[in-house]
């Protein structure tokens, strides 16, 4: 550096005492500490020829001052003047009064401060900042802009004129991103720095670190007469000079209530009885009424206290509320002239905020609602606490102001005096998320390390930055991201910034600007406590059921739309009309101004056509992530955190709210309420919460549809459910634990579908093992699914952990490769099996032409265990089953020696041991479709003479593997039902067997025609059998001509000996329709039938009647032979043979109808009238016998070999009616003995219908019964075939099971 080059730096610097601060400032950055060069060098003296001009002009500027001799701070300006001059900091202390706000910056003007830079003078409310400024332009007669000016959040009134500028702490603070040392600013004045706010405490740090290196700075903080010490030791032991207020002496009278668990409810009652006490005190000192400020801490306690008030006996007083959400127009009634004695019922709003006039006495409560943060619950809370001491010294000096005043406080002396001294500053008890990005914008560094009086709590600090993590301006490193920059630009809380970014991207920026700039304002609608019902009604016409954000952006545009229309005046009455507040909807048109101005300079777009409720509420939500919550029962809401809650009455979701919603806030006050709501769609939280969700993965498993492990995702959000049991991919989660679970799912267990050869080709050599051991019922034949595991691990590799890999890999191996994956014999068994498996366990079992497949499964206590026979639904019928019970070779043993030990102790002892018998009568037995008991028993009673009766064994509680369990399957295949109670299966499946059948033939034309009625041979030929295939098996069905009345239908059946009668029928219809005119007038010319039909008119009609005898005949006189027409030409051939006889053989079977019409109109005419008790049982015997042989059909129904013995069963029924009367005791005999062998039949007979199946032996058990009346009761008579109860009991053996 040249001579000449310093020369001219020390010309500057001495220059610089002349220039104005916020030039000096930009010249020494300028200047460095190396030479400039030529360029910075004009810029350098530009600068300071600019510095010194102003700096002359701003001297010209200073007014002549003087100051109201009245102020108590007046007496001391010289004393402040010489330690301003001596001290960079000075603290003045003085209670409400003194006069320190509007006089100290006309002080620092005459103690020559703002020349070199403003005079800033910060307050903590935006209408002081107002009033201070135009009582000081006043007072140096001046207006407000030029000497004096002031700056509020949207108004500047100010200009480069102005000496002194009055603003709010929070526009200082704001004015430290771009001014970092306060350049503009020779002097600094904190007032009412007791009140210790987040921004005082903020400014005071800021203000801490800026003093050092700007040594011309001078502060003045300003304080009630608390917490001086501290301030003068945190500003290094600033001087502190104390000035009096203009105060009287007030008397403290101590009143405690009577029930301090419960003070609200004593409230009242305490309160009139210090106005009583008042009263008595102004009679004795001869005193007008008096004033008096009650302090109380909640809304809802001054309504309650305000209508007992009114009710109780208090003459020529009135009563006002006062707190802060009243409107301006009913706070200001406090100020208005009045009459007689006022009582105002107020919050700590009037302790500091607000100052009531004419206050001569305060009645202190000692209570206040505090806003406090809690850590745990994320909750901003408003508890009711007992007032610090000099929270409490404030109160009371609200009654000095005027006159001696008198404070009351609702307390005792010690709880006083045991109270702490200060309240927490606002910094140990919120949320510290916007100091936080705020100074980080700032560059003031980390919250933790910056000279607060007070240091936040960690656990504040914490939750601040996790808050902000959540809105996503800071990382986990806690570094400031480009989001939480622009945020930080935006003028609101950080939360509403976030949402105004969302909006951005949701295309809804410009709903969303209304609603931030809305919530940061206090709310515009206003409810009176006199006009709560109109003023609800009025609110109506803007409320949204969905959301409470819509309800305000409703409220704007109903604003905006009368405010593009009306005056000033009548936009003003437009607001009262409506319970709006018009100095807030002017401020909310501010904010929102500004915002849309900052959003415009950060480049973001509003949309200009509207947004859905989707886009709006997703912005939204980006802020208030972690308000949302699910709706439980009664009311209630899970909040995140474990947090329970309520709407908030006043919301229009109250009555009926949405499953999920999310909240503006959640407060506490004497419920947890969540206000400001609206409903929300679980599925927009978890992509906007992707950075502070929690993924809980569990149950990892196999899913075979997608090839790959699965795991069950939970998302939570702060503890709150989002998302439960959502299948997503495990492999990025645990790629280790996805590989092992592939290879012993998808490879040793073969879940997994897959044309690899060597698992196709293990797979089938494991099946074959795996089968081999259900059959012998053992499990130690296959190796264990380690080892199998252990012989994929060690040769697939590591980066196989699903299906789609494995396929990418497997492909590019050559077959040498390939063969290094293949399982031996030597690698899956363990143990040899050693006997003849597939003769003793087929997979078949063969019936009659019939395949039906057998499936084996050893697992104890399934359904499936043991030996399975897979059924077509539409061959159910014809499944065997009595074979059944024979099992396979394999278990037959075992079934057969599990059957004898079943049997009594008393027989099974002639059988032992048990398995040396069983062997030996197996040796002499071969499965057949009759019962194995049975044929065991014979065995063994050929071995031993003991014969084991049929009702001794006990086969239904045999384990369940030693039964056969049948599976009835579809035509693909899929198991219907299944169980080892053979008869209940089919009973069940009936319906369905028949339609499965019809479906099949539909559904094969070559093997049957359409199903028609027609009325002669349907053409070509009648197969005995046809087989067709079902669920991949053969299954045998019958086609039948089956009777329709007038013509056949062609279906089909799965019972032979159904399929006969049935065709017989059939057959006999077509015969008689051809017969045609032969068979016209038969009616007449037939003997007997005219009086046969008169005496059957009670039981059905002639022309049914005809038809009966018609069929019956046809099928006695040409189709007696068991062989059926299974042609057109037999059919003609069989009809040609008999036809010349057949008149004859009507005629034959009218006159045997004829006889047993007669004889059964006799019998029923015996059973008229009046019958006597003894024998009522009898003749409803003999009625029911009657029902069974004559009815509509019975001719055609009943074998020819039978029906001609009617005539005698009438005739020995008339003999049994006309001896009942005297053998009564006879009749109760047989009936006691015959109707046992009736109920049998019955059962069996519905039994084998289930089945579809005819048994010719139960049809000779049917007819043996009538037998067995006529010898019973009319033994002169004779029988068709000998009949006794032994002979009926020996035919019932032979009847089909």
């Amino acid at each position: 550096m040249t001579e000449q080059s310093t020369d001219w730096r020390t010309q500057i610097k001495q220059s610089l005492a002349d220039c104005r601060q916020w030039e000096t400032a930009r010249i020494l950055r300028l200047m460095g500490k190396g030479d400039p060069d030529p360029k910075n060098r004009d810029r350098i003296e530009a600068l300071l020829q600019e510095g010194q001009e102003a700096l002359a002009r701003r001297r010209s500027l200073v007014p002549s001052i003087s100051y109201p001799e009245s102020l108590p701070v007046s007496e001391r300006v010289e004393d402040i003047r010489s330690l301003l001059e001596q001290h960079q900091v000075v603290i003045v202390a003085g209670e409400t009064g003194s006069g320190k706000t509007t006089q100290l910056p006309k002080m620092a003007l005459e103690a020559g401060r703002g020349r070199r830079g403003l005079v800033g003078h910060t307050q903590p409310r935006r209408i002081a900042a107002r009033t201070v400024a135009q009582r000081l332009a006043e007072e140096m007669e001046t207006r407000v802009g030029e000497t004096v000016g002031y700056q509020v959040r949207f108004s500047d009134q100010t200009s480069d004129d102005s000496l002194v500028k009055v603003m709010t702490d929070g526009i200082l603070l704001n004015e430290l991103t771009h001014d970092r040392f306060l350049d503009r600013y020779d002097t600094i004045i904190v007032d009412e720095a007791h009140e210790r706010s987040l921004n005082i405490d903020f400014l005071l740090g800021a203000l801490k670190r800026i003093l050092p290196k700007r040594p011309d700075l001078k502060v003045i903080i300003t304080s009630a007469t608390i917490e001086l010490d501290r301030f003068s030791a945190y500003f290094d032991d600033a001087p502190v000079l104390e000035v009096s207020g203009r105060t009287h002496p007030v008397e403290v009278r101590y009143r405690p209530l009577a029930d301090s668990e419960d003070p609200e409810s004593g409230w009242p009652g305490a309160i009139e009885s210090v106005v009583h006490e008042i009263e008595d005190y102004e009679k004795d000192q001869g005193k007008g009424p008096g004033d008096i400020l009650v302090f109380l801490p909640g809304e809802r306690d001054i309504r309650q206290v305000s209508k007992e008030l009114r009710h109780a006996d208090l003459q020529h007083t009135e009563v006002l509320p006062l707190y802060a959400r009243l409107s301006n127009r009913e706070q200001n009634r406090v100020f208005q002239p009045h009459g007689g004695r006022r009582i105002v019922l107020a919050t700590n709003v009037a302790e500091t905020s607000l100052t009531v006039p004419g206050i001569h006495y305060v009645i202190d409560t000692g209570l206040a609602r505090l806003s406090r943060y809690s850590v745990r619950s994320k909750m901003q809370r408003l508890p009711v606490e007992p007032i610090a001491q000099a929270s409490a010294e404030q109160r009371k000096g609200r009654c000095g102001r005027v006159a001696p005043g008198i404070c009351f406080r609702l307390y005792d002396e010690s709880d006083f005096l045991n109270r702490p001294e200060f309240t927490d500053p606002e910094i140990r008890r919120t949320n510290l998320a916007s100091v936080i990005l705020q100074m980080t914008n700032m560059g003031l560094g980390d919250v933790k390390r910056f000279p607060f009086i007070d240091p936040p709590d960690k656990r504040l600090v914490n939750d601040g930055y996790k808050l902000l993590e959540e809105l996503g301006a800071v990382d986990r490193g806690r570094k400031v991201t480009k989001a939480g920059r622009r945020m930080a630009r935006l003028p609101v809380d950080p939360r509403l910034a976030r949402m105004l970014l969302a909006a951005e991207r949701e295309g809804s920026l410009a709903e969303v600007a209304v609603i931030a700039a809305g919530l940061s304002i206090q709310d515009p609608r206003e409810r009176p406590g006199d006009k709560q019902t109109q003023a609800d009604q009025a609110h109506a016409l803007f409320r949204d059921n969905h959301s409470d954000f819509n309800s305000l952006l409703n409220l704007w545009n109903a604003w905006e739309e009368q405010r593009q229309t009306l005056s000033g005046n009548q936009l003003q009455k437009w607001c009262r009309k409506h319970f709006v507040a018009f100095l807030r909807m002017r401020e909310w048109r501010d904010i929102h101004r500004q915002i849309l101005l900052l959003a415009k300079e950060q480049g973001m777009r509003v949309n200009q056509r509207p947004a859905d409720y989707a886009s709006v509420h997703r912005a939204l939500l980006a802020g208030l992530l972690g308000n949302v919550a699910l709706k439980e029962e009664k009311g209630w809401f899970h909040g995140t955190r474990n947090r329970k809650f309520r709407i908030f009455p006043g919301s229009a979701l109250a009555k009926k709210p949405p499953k999920w919603i999310m909240a503006a806030e959640i407060v506490e006050t004497s419920q947890v309420f969540a206000r400001m709501v609206a409903g929300i769609e679980v599925e927009w939280i978890e992509p906007l919460a992707e950075h502070v969700v929690r993924r809980n993965h569990a149950e990892p498993h196999w899913e075979k549809k997608r090839a790959q492990v699965m795991a069950m995702e939970s998302v939570t959000l702060y503890g709150l459910t989002i998302v439960a049991n959502r299948r997503v991919g495990y492999a990025r989660i645990d790629p280790e634990l996805s590989r092992e679970i592939f290879i012993r799912r998808a490879l040793v267990e073969g879940e997994y579908r897959t044309r690899a050869p060597f698992v196709l080709a293990n797979q089938e050599l494991i099946e074959e093992v795996t089968s081999l051991e259900d059959k012998v019922r053992r499990r130690d034949l296959l190796v264990d699914e380690e080892t199998l595991f252990q012989f994929y691990h060690e040769r697939l590799p590591a980066e196989i952990v699903s299906g789609k890999g494995f396929e990418r890999w497997w492909k590019q191996l050559n077959d040498e490769q390939l063969s290094r994956f293949y399982l031996t014999e030597s690698d899956v068994f363990q143990k040899e099996p050693g006997t003849d498996t597939q003769s003793l366990y087929p997979d078949t079992l063969q019936w009659h032409g019939l395949t039906f497949e057998l499936r084996y499964h050893f697992e104890p206590g399934t359904a499936e265990d043991g030996v399975s026979i897979r059924v077509p639904i539409m061959a159910l019928k014809q499944l065997p089953v009595e074979r059944l019970g024979w099992l396979v070779p394999g278990l037959l043993r075992d079934r057969a020696i599990a059957l004898v030990k079943s049997l009594p102790k008393s027989l099974r002892r002639n059988f032992v041991p048990v398995p040396d018998f069983v062997d030996a009568a197996l040796a002499n037995l071969t499965p057949c479709n009759e019962p194995l008991p049975r044929r065991l028993g014979e065995q063994l009673q050929r071995m031993t003479g003991v014969r084991i009766p049929e009702d001794a064994w006990d086969p239904d509680h045999l384990p369940d593997h030693l039964r056969m369990n049948v599976q009835v399957i579809d035509d693909k295949g899929n198991i219907l039902d299944q169980g080892r109670d053979v008869e209940g299966l089919i009973a069940r499946h009936e319906d369905e067997a028949h339609q499965a059948l019809e479906s099949a033939m539909q559904e094969a034309p070559e093997e049957s025609e359409v199903e028609t009625v027609v009325s002669d041979w349907p053409g070509g030929d009648l197969p005995e059998s046809v087989e067709t295939e079902q669920g991949g098996m053969q299954v045998r069905v019958y086609p039948v001509l089956e009777d329709e009345g007038q013509g056949v239908r062609q279906t089909q059946v799965l019972d032979p000996v159904r399929a006969w009668y049935l065709n017989r029928r059939g057959i006999a219809r077509i015969l008689v329709n051809r017969l045609g005119n032969t068979l016209r007038d038969l009616d007449r010319r037939l003997p007997g039938f005219h009086e046969a039909s008169l005496l059957f008119a009670p039981v059905g009609r002639k022309t049914e009647l005809l038809d009966d005898m018609l069929i019956a005949t046809a099928q006695s006189h040409f189709l007696a032979e068991q062989a059926l027409p299974r042609s057109e030409r037999d059919l003609e051939s069989c009809l040609e043979s008999g036809r010349s006889d057949f008149i004859p053989a009507l005629e034959a079977n009218s006159r045997l109808l004829l006889q047993i019409m007669e004889r059964h109109h006799q019998v029923m005419k015996g059973l008229k009238g009046k019958i006597p008790l003894n024998v009522a049982q009898s003749m409803a015997d003999l009625k029911f016998q009657m029902s069974q042989l004559i009815y509509p059909g019975f001719m055609a129904a009943t074998p020819p070999e039978w029906l001609k013995h009617f005539p005698r069963y009438m005739d020995a029924a008339l003999i049994r009616l006309d001896k009942m009367p005297r053998e009564a005791g006879r009749e109760r005999a047989f009936l006691s003995e015959f109707q046992p062998f009736w109920d049998r039949y019955v059962e069996r007979r519905e039994a084998l219908a289930v089945q579809g199946i005819e048994d010719e032996a139960l049809i000779t058990y049917r007819w043996m019964l009538e037998e067995y009346r006529v010898s019973y009761f009319a033994q002169q008579l004779g029988t068709a075939v000998t009949v006794s109860p032994q002979r009926l009991e020996r035919q019932w053996q032979q009847v089909r099971r």
